[in-house]
């Protein structure tokens, strides 16, 4: 059986959060996802065509600050509502059943989309007939207690009602509970789990597979830290832990450090709000020091800097072929030629001429590359898909997509 998740739910209405301040809705499914959520269930409010793509947009932009699945549903009329969640970056869509147009559509989804993209809500367990159950999509309900048969079953729920929620949990095996969320309400996640895996509930919770006591400390006793940003793997900082420090951290998810000048622990960001959000820890071959990779807020340095470790002492020029890094400075070149156009500039030629002349050589470039293909050199297949890479980058950019946007979309097949 898989974990039991906490699962926060977002109403969407004009692109912000439906609560008493119409709150920033990317910053507060960003705030949830750091503080331990497992996934979001977001509800799209919208009652025209432009509401619907306004919060079609926020759904990106929701996607690429989160790092959990999100169920999307509310709106969705037909086949092409579907697919719009599910591009939005939707794990699942989430068909209404109180709707006789969502009913009528389960079967052409799953058929369209693959059933496990799939899942249908109801006010109740009462629906044995419908043929979401043959279709194989999966149930969310507001009853108290579900079918347990049928997985993944969600309830809406209070979530931070911790003795609820354990009893929901406990006597029903479902996928998991939701809740209503608005920017009063401030539930940190992992104590919540904490408590329910204390009780032997399975939720997913970081597990160390080796104790403290197997590291190899040094003379004072801690553990060294190297911290690294988990998506571009830039060095942050180092610092140290104890027992106590690196326990917080497994069990709390934020980085706890032992501060050896106060001789006390020291949660990162406690109070500067730069808080480091756990993504892996690893230890080295030695046993001796731990590699953190981390979701940085704001600062990692003291003095403001993104990094400790920025006063350069020797550089020797030299090629960076990271292909992370090349993409990104190639892109960053484009995106600058486009905001502060330059006399003779290539890519302002393009731009100039707009998008027909833009795709004109996206495809002219595809076709070189079939070309080339053909031929025994592989340098010049290597020659072409450069060429193809760097229309399709120009192409990104008047569209207004990023690479982030594309390897997020890649790791999700």
């Amino acid at each position: 059986m898989g974990y039991f998740k906490l699962v926060p739910c977002i109403h969407l209405r004009n692109g912000e959060a439906v609560n008493n301040n119409n709150t920033d809705a990317v910053a507060l499914c960003e705030s949830l996802c750091d503080n331990g959520a497992d996934e979001l269930y977001i509800i799209d409010e919208s009652d025209s065509d432009k509401e619907h793509d306004i919060n079609i947009g926020i759904m990106k932009q929701i996607a690429s600050a989160v790092d959990i699945p999100m169920l999307i549903g509310g709106n969705i009329k037909r086949l092409e509502d579907v697919k719009k969640y599910l591009y939005a970056g939707g794990a699942m869509a989430v068909l209404d059943m109180s709707k006789d147009s969502n009913t009528a559509l389960i079967k052409a989804a799953s058929d369209r989309f693959g059933t496990e993209k799939i899942a249908v809500y109801a006010e109740n367990a009462d629906i044995a007939d419908y043929s979401w159950k043959e279709n194989g999509a999966s149930l969310i309900i507001t009853s108290k207690y579900a079918d347990t048969t049928i997985l993944p079953v969600l309830t809406l729920n209070n979530i931070d009602d911790s003795k609820n929620t354990l009893e929901f949990a406990r006597d029903t095996g479902a996928y998991g509970v939701a809740q209503n969320v608005d920017d009063s309400v401030d539930i940190d996640f992992m104590q919540i789990k904490e408590s329910l895996k204390t009780s032997g509930v399975n939720v997913n919770t970081f597990e160390s597979s080796m104790k403290f006591s197997d590291f190899k400390l040094n003379s004072d006793g801690h553990l060294p830290v190297v911290v690294q940003d988990y998506k571009t793997n830039e060095v942050l900082m180092m610092a140290y832990m104890n027992e106590e420090a690196f326990n917080t951290t497994i069990k709390t998810g934020r980085m706890t450090y032992y501060s050896r000048s106060r001789k006390e622990l020291w949660v990162k960001g406690l109070t500067s709000g730069h808080f480091q959000y756990v993504k892996s820890l690893t230890i080295d071959c030695d046993n001796d020091t731990l590699l953190a990779k981390v979701k940085q807020i704001g600062a990692a340095c003291h003095t403001g800097n993104r990094t400790c470790f920025f006063n350069t002492l020797v550089k020797k020029e030299y090629d960076d072929t990271n292909p992370l890094e090349v993409f990104n400075d190639v892109f960053n070149v484009i995106l600058d030629r486009k905001a502060n156009p330059k006399e003779g500039s290539y890519t302002n030629y393009l731009f100039d001429k707009g998008i027909d002349k833009i795709l004109k050589k996206v495809g002219e470039e595809a076709a070189e590359i079939l070309i080339a293909a053909k031929n025994p050199d592989p340098e010049e297949v290597i020659y072409e898909i450069s060429d193809f890479i760097y229309h399709a980058m120009v192409l990104m950019a008047e569209k207004g997509i990023s690479w982030e946007e594309i390897t997020r979309e890649l790791a999700r097949r």
